[in-house]
């Protein structure tokens, strides 16, 4: 089966969510597009992040983008907490300079972190 990919706007909205509440200001979120695809063939991925490569920002007179694809066969699955802390997971990997690399899994990226940040989302949330 091909990968089909399809306009998420209710990640977009929450990824946009997590972007202002958890103060990610080195993310701008106009330029995080989202996206839902069917039939991948990966077993435990829940969601991909991408991003625009150099050659194609400089050949499309673009600046960096990145991309969240969810894979609907197991995200849409999860309940509302297990899809914000997966799409918190996914914006870790976007670095500070916002220049389309990623940061890899480690210091910066891990369930620890997402843990923390999650918790501080519901509190602002709560709070709001």
């Amino acid at each position: 089966m091909i990968i089909k990919y399809y306009p998420a706007p209710d990640v977009k909205r929450e990824v946009d969510s997590i972007i202002l509440n958890l103060n990610l200001s080195h993310i701008t979120a106009e330029k995080v597009i989202c996206c839902r695809s069917r039939g991948s063939k990966a077993k435990r991925t829940l969601a991909r992040i991408h991003a625009l490569p150099r050659v194609w920002q400089t050949g499309l007179g673009l600046s960096t983008h990145y991309l969240v694809e969810v894979l609907a066969e197991r995200f849409d699955e999860l309940d509302d907490e297990e899809k914000a802390k997966t799409l918190i997971h996914e914006l870790l990997h976007i670095p500070r300079s916002f220049g389309g690399g990623f940061k890899h899994h480690g210091k910066d990226v891990n369930q620890r972190r997402v843990e923390a940040l999650y918790k501080m989302l519901e509190e602002r949330l709560r709070s709001g």
